[in-house]
């Protein structure tokens, strides 16, 4: 029989398994967010003694001009890590950032350990973000772009609510709509050219949050397995979390998966 081991020594004993290897993490959000969305995993991440960075790009943050691209905010990270001096590191997308993930390893790809895409955007060669989704959201995506007066997109509440903080509480969910900025339409719809990404050899992993509600599961949608296949082999961790909530509600455990999907 096993010894029986308390639960604190237990967390105690794992946290100094995980100082063995310390990472360096370059974390992405993703739209109608800004590099606050990773405050509270940052935190949790540097207490286990990795060192954390969280990039803002164009169209976001401070920056109010929503006429950006995906070029540019691509840029922007990689950029931001040959500024800092950045190298074997993890690059985290999540969502959106997903997309920018894969653009930006094309740019810096000496200096990255390992890819991951926290229910990220894995898109194929000459896709967009938009083309992900069914088409009646994409038609709605479109009116969104149309209707705005400086090419943005404003979700409905309804449909934050119910898609992107499905395990809140109401007051969270009405909270965390109330910091969501516009998000700028333009880079969403670009149809990228991939060919490059996909001859990288770069390690790879995908971070599954099983009760996000983002996209239709099944029928040639979601993020796992559909998107995550695209990565070819791949290491895939899953966790509760929706698409949003927990980054606030549970940075720990987030942060705890992401080091499981990053370590060697």
């Amino acid at each position: 029989m096993s010894e029986w081991i308390p639960g604190w020594q237990y967390v105690m004993e794992q946290r100094a398994k995980e100082r063995e290897q310390p990472l360096t993490f370059v974390l992405v959000h993703g739209s109608w967010a800004d590099a606050s969305f990773w405050n509270g995993v940052a935190v949790m991440l540097r207490r286990m003694g990795h060192r954390v960075y969280t990039p803002e790009y164009p169209g976001h943050g401070s920056d109010p001009n929503k006429n950006v691209t995906h070029a540019m905010i691509t840029k922007a990270v990689a950029d931001f890590i040959i500024a800092n001096n950045l190298r074997d590191i993890v690059l985290v997308g999540h969502s959106f950032g997903g997309s920018v993930v894969q653009k930006t390893a094309e740019l810096v790809p000496d200096r990255i350990k390992r890819l991951v895409f926290m229910d990220g955007f894995v898109l194929g060669d000459g896709q967009s973000v938009v083309d992900q989704f069914p088409l009646p959201v994409q038609q709605v995506f479109e009116q969104l772009r149309q209707t705005s007066k400086d090419d943005s997109l404003v979700l409905p509440f309804p449909v934050f609510r119910e898609q992107f903080v499905n395990l809140a509480d109401i007051k969270l969910a009405q909270q965390l709509y109330s910091e969501a900025k516009p998000e700028p339409a333009k880079p969403a719809f670009e149809k990228l050219d991939l060919k490059k990404f996909y001859s990288l050899t770069i390690p790879r992993s995908y971070l599954y949050l099983t009760e996000d509600n983002l996209l239709p599961q099944g029928e040639g949608y979601g993020w796992h397995p559909h998107m995550s296949s695209r990565l070819g082999v791949f290491r895939l961790i899953r966790s509760h979390g929706d698409h949003m909530t927990y980054f606030r509600t549970q940075p720990g455990l987030l942060a705890q998966k992401l080091y499981e999907a990053s370590r060697d």
